[in-house]
């Protein structure tokens, strides 16, 4: 485990959430520190899950974001008649 500087310690009293942002200068990067007790309480919550996305899920979000694009709106439909594009050369 690492300790946090003096100035780090400083910024995570002086913020009203606990949280304090922090940008590589190299990369630019931007990471979050928070409270251990925090991190923990959004792992055993509904707000944090780092677990790969199930294929189901990823259809169903490739799914939500095409209906945000209106590719439900009936005018779309057209599109469902096309064949595959072709060469006509």
């Amino acid at each position: 485990m690492i300790a946090i500087s003096e100035e780090l310690r400083q910024e995570v009293q002086n913020s009203k959430d606990n949280l304090v942002r922090l940008v590589d200068p190299e990369t630019n990067v931007e990471y979050v520190v928070l409270p251990a007790e925090t991190f923990a309480q959004m792992q055993e919550g509904h707000s944090y899950d780092d677990s790969p996305l199930t294929d189901e899920e990823q259809n169903e979000l490739l799914v939500e974001f095409g209906i945000s694009l209106g590719w439900d709106d009936p005018e779309m439909d057209v599109y469902n008649e096309l064949g595959p594009r072709r060469d006509n050369a």
